[in-house]
């Protein structure tokens, strides 16, 4: 298969991927609308990083992408840092589409602007959320920078090692992100677990479904509801609430007290939907004991 072509096939497996990371993660499929803002974003930067020769390619790629992932972060939904970094590579995947057939290596433009799409994303959606001072914020974008350009940087280094290829480091770089989404999904289970614990002791949730909206496979079935598709809706709001939780610690005081808002609402709307289902067990219950 001709470089170019296999770089198309991989771009294609790698939103399918991280299609289905994202859905792992939130178990819904709202970074598909999410998505175009990036592909624009991304397309445009590929053309600048066509045109551009004020300095190496890979310092071009770090620096422009960074920029488009501030584009897509300010222009976006808020996101946490894990999304950017999806949101990020999307960017990088669209960017690479003009490169792959006006570039000698194909292959490892399309991983380079992966890399550092994706890195670009995270940083600068890290530094939005959870920096609050501005001249830090302004830092954690000049660090962001230089590591997009050292992540563009990284294919063209592996490359030097013997028995590596181009084929090698692009596939690699297109798996690498949606796994690493998944690898946060269960890094950040005990950080959930413990806030929903918070909630269960308020009264919010019923302790025992604590485990099955935390757990990152559990939640991925009926966690002894009636109906699944209520429990996967109330595993969404429940994350929901342990996000914001855990995201007012490190904002300012007056974001704080809007999600404290949400919190509120989010807390009423999982109130009534497991009281919903607990009355349809009940009855369904009730029908299995009656005589026939």
């Amino acid at each position: 298969m001709p470089d170019p072509l296999l770089a198309l096939v991989l771009i294609v497996a790698f939103f399918f991927a991280a299609s289905l990371a994202s859905f792992f993660r939130t178990l819904d499929w709202t970074l598909i609308p999410e998505a175009r803002v990036p592909l624009i974003a991304g397309a445009v930067a590929g053309g600048v990083i066509y045109f551009a020769d004020f300095a190496p390619s890979f310092v071009v790629a770090g620096i422009i992408l960074t920029a488009a992932a501030l584009y897509v972060r300010l222009t976006g939904s808020e996101s946490d840092a894990a999304s950017g970094m999806l949101l990020g590579g999307m960017t990088g995947a669209a960017a690479s589409v003009p490169l792959i057939f006006t570039r000698d290596h194909p292959l490892a433009a399309l991983s380079a602007c992966l890399l550092a799409g994706a890195v670009a994303g995270f940083g600068i959606t890290l530094g939005l959320t959870q920096v609050r001072d501005r001249l830090r914020q302004a830092m954690v974008d000049v660090v962001t920078v230089i590591a997009a350009i050292g992540a563009a940087w990284l294919p063209t280094l592996a490359l030097r090692f013997p028995r590596v290829t181009e084929k090698q480091v692009a596939i690699s770089a297109t798996a690498l992100l949606p796994l690493l989404i998944v690898a946060t999904v269960f890094r950040q289970w005990p950080a959930i677990r413990a806030e929903l614990q918070g909630e269960a002791a308020l009264g919010v949730i019923a302790p025992e479904d604590v485990r099955s909206t935390a757990h990152p496979l559990l939640r991925l079935g009926r966690g002894g509801w009636h109906d699944s598709a209520a429990h996967r809706e109330f595993v969404r709001i429940a994350n929901r609430i342990a996000l914001r939780r855990l995201q007012q610690r490190s904002r300012a005081e007056e974001v704080a007290r809007l999600y404290q808002l949400e919190v509120i609402k989010l807390r009423m709307q999982a109130q009534d939907m497991a009281r919903i289902d607990r009355a349809m067990r009940d009855r369904a219950e009730r029908r299995q004991e009656m005589p026939g």
